[in-house]
């Protein structure tokens, strides 16, 4: 199947894929984006860093190295279109590339994904390398959700369908059939924390260990692209949100420390359920 390129971003996702690619009998080829991947990670591996926005060089490397298939993984932050770092080989996609960024995020990666097949390149999803990532159907952990736990649970699945058309975050808070708090560009670790100051200051009433952290891909999304993620800084968060506890779409969010997440939810008192679509 020759070898695997792996754009990575930040955290702890590229190296699971990259050692499920390894397990599996495939060699791979990381691409480490300057200011988000974690240097000490991607060292042991085959690797070139690479800038955001030099699509001349990142071509010019998968192919040397043979990568036909390229996974995208890891956390990047949208770049100001001025901090781009083009190349001759981007240079010609200036025009599409500033129309990618007159939309959500969602729109700006499945465009980035065309780019890439344009020129050749086969995109896989990290789930697909790495399946062990997505989260699975059922409660995970010692904690029991309760009925209105679940209630409140498809409530936030039904909100993040309806906004998915305007291309807003994966993740919701909700306490009973009330949304507390939606996620944008801040994403889900600063949502949570807004939700704890709120919390606080009186202007979230719920009693404490209520409200539910829902998890979910957009509607038609590229799943390839972007998968929504759950962590244990995730959990810490919830928990100092006053959270009962997380419910994500089985099969449809991905997570690096299944076995640390679960623990810190246990210590902490709340509850981690995948749930059907």
């Amino acid at each position: 199947m020759g070898t695997l390129g792996i754009i990575c971003g930040g955290g702890a996702f590229p190296i699971v894929v990259a050692e499920a690619a390894l397990k599996a009998g495939r060699k791979v080829f990381l691409l480490p984006i300057y200011g988000f991947a974690e240097a000490a990670a991607v060292e042991r591996y085959p690797h070139e860093w690479i800038h955001i926005g030099a699509f001349g060089k990142l071509s010019g490397v998968l192919r040397r190295n043979g990568c036909r298939q390229v996974v995208f993984v890891g956390t990047v932050l949208r770049p100001r279109i001025s901090r781009l770092r083009v190349d001759w080989g981007s240079l010609k996609l200036l025009p599409r590339v500033l129309g990618m960024f007159r939309g959500g995020d969602d729109h700006l990666l499945t465009s980035v994904g065309r780019i890439f097949e344009e020129h050749g390149f086969e995109l896989v999803g990290a789930h697909q390398i790495a399946p062990d990532i997505l989260v699975p159907p059922g409660v995970l952990g010692a904690h029991q959700p309760r009925e209105e736990d679940i209630d409140a649970a498809h409530f936030g699945q039904e909100v993040v369908r309806a906004l998915g058309p305007f291309d807003i975050g994966q993740g919701v808070v909700v306490g009973g059939r009330r949304i507390l708090a939606v996620e944008a560009a801040e994403g889900t670790d600063l949502m949570l924390e807004r939700c704890r100051d709120l919390r606080a200051n009186g202007r979230i009433k719920l009693g404490h260990k209520s409200g539910v952290l829902v998890k979910a891909p957009k509607p038609g999304q590229d799943r390839r692209l972007d998968l929504p993620s759950i962590g244990p800084r995730t959990i810490e968060l919830a928990a100092e949100a006053g959270l009962a506890g997380v419910a994500v779409e089985a099969g449809g969010v991905i997570a690096a420390n299944i076995e640390d997440i679960v623990r810190i939810a246990d210590e902490t008192g709340l509850f981690i359920v995948g749930l059907d679509r």
